[in-house]
């Protein structure tokens, strides 16, 4: 598995951070949700135990995606693609997200736009929940996270920011931080996700298939939107003082 927690342009390590409300806003609804609901352990008044199991299973099957109940064509569950982006599963499931989102949001809210950004997230992750809840279309269980939203942040900024340096912690390299483009990078995370998915045999569990969906449809978008129009690209770095010198 690859760690990504910091990305940046320019060989001087130059950040793109800055103004990214939409980005912000999106992390912070997101926790609140978390914070109020049963998987929190925060509310005692959702008990301990089974009971609070109970509840947990209950939060889960009201705003998570049922794929059984989707296509019945219920009115309510047809919201459940857009509702499931801003639940989670656990704190870790909370944090990893998050993290990527703040880390790979911003640069992607400044070059769509905060309203476009908006549209783009709720979209695309709405898709990617709706296309792996068709490839599971007889599941009884509840699928919840902002996964196939922020992997479609992660398909747009492959094509956006090619060039930029995604600085990666390697487990099977004892965790040595190494910086690598976001071309080398973010395919390589993909074919991991793909890789995963082919080995899911027994219905849902982690929703594989949903990032490589919003993975897709990221990279589709950002294509046809900004195809046209000059792509960030990393520059090159510049030479220590007196190495230029003859």
């Amino acid at each position: 598995m690859i760690r990504n927690w910091r990305v940046t342009l320019g060989g001087a390590g130059r950040t793109l951070w800055g103004p990214a409300p939409v980005t912000y806003g999106l992390i912070a609804v997101c926790t609140l949700v978390f914070v109020i609901g049963p998987a929190s352990g925060l509310d005692p008044a959702y008990g301990s135990g089974d009971a609070a199991l109970a509840a947990q299973r209950a939060w889960f099957h009201r705003w998570g995606v049922v794929p059984a109940e989707l296509f019945e064509g219920s009115p309510g569950a047809v919201l459940t693609p857009a509702t499931a982006l801003f639940v989670h599963g656990s704190w870790v499931h909370l944090l990893g997200n998050m993290l990527f989102l703040y880390v790979f949001g911003v640069m992607t809210e400044e070059r769509m736009g905060r309203v476009q950004f908006l549209l783009f997230y709720v979209g695309c992750g709405y898709l990617a929940l709706l296309g792996y809840a068709a490839a599971n279309a007889d599941s009884g269980q509840s699928l919840v996270g902002a996964s196939g939203a922020i992997s479609a942040v992660l398909g747009a900024l492959l094509f956006l920011f090619p060039g930029a340096r995604v600085t990666s912690l390697l487990p099977f390299l004892f965790f040595l931080p190494l910086r690598f483009p976001a071309w080398v990078v973010l395919p390589f995370w993909a074919a991991l996700q793909w890789l995963a998915a082919g080995r899911v045999s027994d219905g849902p569990g982690v929703a594989y298939l949903a990032h490589l969906v919003g993975f897709g449809l990221g990279l589709v978008f950002a294509w046809v939107r900004f195809g046209r129009t000059t792509r960030v690209r990393a520059a090159p770095a510049p030479a220590p003082e007196g190495e230029n010198q003859p």
